[in-house]
């Protein structure tokens, strides 16, 4: 997808986006399939990933690719952390502010201009944790 191409709000990416956006649980494709197959039953999951990934390119959704588990999306485009449980995989927004030092060593790095970055902690989730 060049720079210059206008990439158009199907119909079908506008109800992705509107379900993606409706849950804080960092699905899956095949979870947003699911998700998405109620109100479109004759979507292909093909179609799903083809659209995530095009949404992706577009900044419209962060796409999550932690090591070892398929990737997970996210609605919200905002800068802010994840923690992944390293049990079960479940992947939590951390709801803090940025972390200024870290965000200003960023600013030091040599020869790169630093467009963005993501931050993931590990950890047990309370429901692992029993």
């Amino acid at each position: 997808m060049g720079k210059k191409e206008i990439v158009r709000m199907t119909h079908q990416r506008k109800i992705i986006l509107e379900e993606l956006r409706s849950v804080t649980s960092h699905p899956t494709a095949d979870d947003i399939y699911a998700m998405v197959k109620r109100r479109l039953p004759k979507i292909s999951l093909g179609t799903i990933y083809r659209n995530l990934e095009t949404l992706s390119v577009l900044g419209l959704v962060q796409k999550l690719e932690v090591g070892g588990t398929q990737k997970r999306f996210d609605g919200d485009i905002s800068n802010h952390y994840h923690i992944r449980c390293t049990h079960c995989g479940t992947v939590e927004d951390i709801f803090t502010e940025p972390i200024a030092s870290i965000e200003d060593l960023f600013k030091k790095v040599d020869k790169y201009k630093v467009t963005g970055y993501r931050l993931e902690l590990f950890g047990v989730c309370p429901q692992c944790e029993q």
